[in-house]
């Protein structure tokens, strides 16, 4: 027996109902929170960092520090393919959101590591850090990310809850030239005046401090910079 057309209509209809509901219910919700789930895998699902000791804790860095590391990584002056890859096409405007997103993250930080070189290599490593090497051109760190080493808005990192291998890893890219920034580039200019060994004594030492008591990053212009710096201007 033939059917009419309508109700054969109605019927496809009905029959598509459910399926269309319960896509609806499922549908990810259009926030940046589900947008950079795509960095959870490497960074943590707040941004926190994971297991692999490569891949830095990106939540409550100052933003302008955070932007600043997704043009580069798209415009190839840091090189990593899968970052590069992801970001080559991402406008500046969109970039600005995902690092505002990241800033705005205050996840637990990590356990701190245990040392596992020697009293004489931490020592050394600290002194550079507090007090620095003016004898071969090398400021404190703490000069320009903070005597809680936690940052200064709008773009100069805080070093805590980063492991050992990525801090030495990010020196030897400034130091060879796989990662640079606007010029001029101080942190290459540092970098350069370091040995293996001093660069070996600051990630270790970095590594095995404790989450800060305030994780805050200092109010713009707070520190006196020691160096003129293309992606901290004055």
């Amino acid at each position: 027996m033939k059917l009419p057309v309508q109700p054969i209509m109605i019927l496809a209809f009905l029959l598509m109902l459910p399926f269309g509901a319960a896509q609806a219910q499922t549908s990810a919700p259009d926030t940046m929170a589900a947008r950079v789930l795509a960095c959870a895998s490497c960074h943590g699902a707040q941004g926190e960092g994971t297991s692999d000791v490569y891949f830095p804790r990106l939540a409550g860095k100052p933003a302008g520090y955070l932007y600043n590391q997704l043009i580069a990584f798209r415009d190839g002056r840091r090189r990593y393919p899968p970052m590069n890859y992801l970001l080559e096409f991402l406008p500046d405007a969109y970039l600005k959101q995902i690092a505002e997103y990241f800033a705005s993250l205050r996840p637990p930080f990590p356990e701190p590591a245990v040392p596992t070189v020697s009293n004489d290599v931490l020592a050394r490593g600290e002194s550079l850090v507090k007090n620095g090497d003016s004898k071969h051109g090398v400021p404190p760190c703490s000069a320009c990310h903070g005597p809680s080493l936690g940052g200064m808005e709008p773009a100069i990192p805080g070093l805590l809850g980063l492991r050992a291998s990525y801090i030495s890893a990010q020196l030897g890219g400034w130091r060879y030239g796989t990662r640079t920034a606007i010029a001029p580039d101080c942190m290459q200019i540092v970098a350069s005046s370091l040995t293996e060994d001093d660069v070996k004594a600051v990630a270790a030492w970095l590594s095995s401090r404790p989450a800060p008591a305030d994780p805050s990053f200092a109010a713009r212009g707070s520190l006196p910079m020691p160096l003129s710096c293309g992606s901290e201007p004055n």
